[in-house]
């Protein structure tokens, strides 16, 4: 993945209402959702939805299509695995794998490097 697309991915998902629609859209799965049906879910009008949606599509991270009247939306999963892959590239010093998220008993998941054994050291207040 070249820089200035993951720097466009990311750019998209730095926005509270996108990361919202985009978070809500994993959850919905392949299926999608309808923009109605995201625009409530969400509590956003749908012209602000639709400008949301734009830059989403724009980056490459969710795909639209009809079904009658109506648009569903839903997550471009290769670009989202792309992006987590160039995020995760160098991660654990060159080691990927070590980066997958191990499943607890809980069902819960936490990553398996870069957690700190050890509680951080306090931050410097100053004198």
């Amino acid at each position: 993945m070249e820089l200035s697309d993951a720097i466009k991915r990311l750019s998209a998902l730095a926005q509270d209402n996108r990361l919202q629609v985009f978070t809500l859209l994993v959850k919905a799965g392949p299926e999608g959702m309808a923009a109605g049906d995201i625009a409530r879910a969400v509590g956003i009008l749908p012209t602000t939805l639709s400008t949301h949606l734009l830059v989403l599509s724009n980056a490459g991270l969710v795909r639209a299509r009809r079904h009658g009247r109506s648009l569903f939306y839903s997550v471009y999963y290769p670009a989202m695995r792309e992006l987590l892959e160039f995020l995760t590239e160098d991660c654990c010093g060159g080691h990927p794998e070590m980066c997958a998220a191990s499943s607890e008993s809980e069902g819960s998941c936490k990553p398996t490097c870069g957690e700190p054994n050890e509680a951080p050291a306090p931050a410097y207040r100053g004198r």
